[in-house]
């Protein structure tokens, strides 16, 4: 077959972010099972894009917000209230929706199209519409807003999120409604579209990486290892109840080390909390922990750091929402969402650390039974690209196409 992937961020060459491993996987995912894949969509700066595939990018875009300075957030909310929009989709309109259709019509014909993710494919719906297509819902997008509004901390910051919500509920209905198809990443997802459409949704368990992780040769140098993207809010949320209600709990003597992006060094009284920003190798840096623990408290989707941490064969300690997903949980992960048994656990599996009892697995195990599970996934639920109707030419004939403006949504 061939398949076009549209993506607000194409497949990079060395994912580092979850959105960019998520990315990586479902590519690679196709490719190896000996599809042409076309990639439309923008490569973020400093990236390389992923090798294997025919790549039609739309430029360069940095779409993190803490990446970012406030004149350009705020051109963002501009373009969103003046195109009527998504703040996340506005962010794609740097480009023409006659560039978009030029691209798609160089690429004819070809099978259908795997829509990854809200944002592209809902700033050119219009584009995107009377083609087949298999729709990657990384997370309910809408209730992640929802959750981010319940927690805002003013009124405008609230109205900002609930705007985009609503937004968001109307483009991932739309998408789910007319897909042959929907991919999430968790059980929970799969269900988050609606009762209609949940009888053509499946799970697509996922891996960091094609190949089996090779583990680091690195020595203990912490009691505990966090690692995330601490600016993107739900991580932040958890990381946060992990300082407010965990660490209290921790004996003085452990060693902390948090890794990753913040918006802002929280205030923390532990005398074993150490915030080393980014590292070089997140896996070395795992790795070099007796024992991580898995926080995340809010937000939709998989938990990417999960999936590494028992790739890696680490033991860990997880509350319920960072094993979203993931269907086997090895031997040695205790999931709890008690903050008193959560400290705990680490205690108790820090010591055994410190009695030199190894509590680490196979992680090898984990990450093939994950990528056979996506596999047979992608390989059965394919064909119905196919079997929606004829060829992408004829299916355009029979749909008069739309007038097209300029700009991103009509």
């Amino acid at each position: 077959m061939h398949l076009v992937l549209v993506s607000s961020l194409v497949p990079v060459d060395n994912p580092a972010s979850g959105f960019d491993i998520a990315n990586r996987a479902v590519l690679d995912g196709l490719l190896a099972l000996g599809h042409r894949v076309s990639v439309v969509g923008f490569l973020q700066p400093r990236h390389r894009p992923a090798p294997g595939c025919e790549m039609h990018l739309l430029g360069e875009l940095e779409v993190t917000n803490a990446k970012v300075g406030r004149l350009q957030k705020l051109n963002w909310l501009a373009a969103a209230f003046l195109n009527r929009t998504s703040v996340s989709s506005a962010k794609m309109l740097g480009v023409s929706a006659g560039r978009v259709q030029s691209i798609l019509d160089g690429l004819a014909p070809f099978d259908g199209v795997v829509l990854n993710s809200v944002q592209l494919p809902a700033a050119f719906a219009q584009i995107f519409r009377p083609y087949p297509s298999i729709y990657v819902a990384h997370n309910v997008e809408a209730d992640s807003a929802l959750e981010n509004a319940e927690r805002a901390k003013g009124a405008i910051e609230r109205f900002l999120f609930r705007r985009e919500a609503s937004y968001l509920e109307r483009y991932e209905q739309q998408l789910a409604q007319n897909a042959v198809a929907l991919w999430t990443f968790a059980e929970a997802d799969r269900l988050g579209f609606g009762r209609s459409v949940s009888d053509r949704a499946f799970v697509l368990p996922l891996v960091t990486g094609w190949d089996a992780p090779v583990l680091p040769q690195t020595e203990r140098q912490h009691d505990l290892g966090l690692i995330g993207t601490w600016s993107w809010r739900p991580n932040r949320l958890g990381l946060d109840w992990f300082l407010d209600q965990v660490v209290p709990h921790l004996p003085k003597d452990m060693s902390i080390a948090i890794a990753g992006q913040l918006d802002g060094t929280p205030v923390v009284s532990h005398p074993g909390i150490r915030f080393v920003g980014r590292v070089p190798d997140a896996r070395a840096f795992v790795t070099a922990s007796a024992v991580v623990p898995l926080v995340s408290r809010g937000g939709t989707g998989v938990q990417l750091k999960s999936i590494e941490t028992f790739e890696l064969g680490m033991p860990s300690v997880a509350a319920h929402a960072s094993l979203r997903g993931i269907e086997t949980i090895p031997e040695n992960c205790a999931p709890t969402d008690d903050s008193r048994e959560f400290a705990r656990l680490l205690v108790e599996k820090v010591g055994r650390a410190r009695a030199g009892l190894s509590q680490r697995l196979d992680g090898a195990v984990f990450h093939q039974a994950q990528k056979a599970r996506m596999m047979q996934v992608m390989h059965d639920v394919l064909p119905r690209l196919a079997a929606n109707g004829a060829s992408t030419e004829e299916r355009l004939q029979v749909q008069p196409r739309l007038k097209i403006h300029g700009g991103g949504r009509s």
